[in-house]
């Protein structure tokens, strides 16, 4: 009975060697996947980096390019100045007293100088 038991010992074991190996089949495999998705990844966020590099690039020049238009704080500070004083700071009439009145014009230029 003993060679009987040793022998279905061993006929466990292979089987269970035969599990492990398959189930280690399927780890190599599913390793495979998660590489080469790793590496697809990797090669996705290295082109994505240079393209944002690239954008950042693009908008710092356009932000210098804006920052050389806007007008310095300063003059827009005194020309609200001006025109809470009651003066006007339009084109159409600037530099005259506004009678207590909200100039159009004059409001819309602050509006555009913000």
């Amino acid at each position: 009975m003993q060679k009987r038991q040793l022998f279905d010992q061993v006929s466990d074991m292979e089987k269970q060697i035969g599990e492990l190996y398959e189930q280690l089949g399927e780890l190599k495999g599913k390793l495979s996947d998660l590489l080469e998705e790793n590496h697809r990844l990797s090669m996705e966020n290295h082109h994505l980096r240079n393209r944002l590099e690239l954008e950042e690039a693009a908008q710092d020049k356009v932000g210098e390019e804006m920052e050389s238009l806007k007008v310095p704080s300063e003059g827009y500070d005194n020309l609200a100045r001006l025109y809470e004083e009651g003066f006007h700071i339009c084109n159409l009439e600037f530099g005259s007293p506004r009678r207590n009145e909200d100039c159009m014009f004059c409001l819309d230029f602050l509006s555009k100088t913000k």
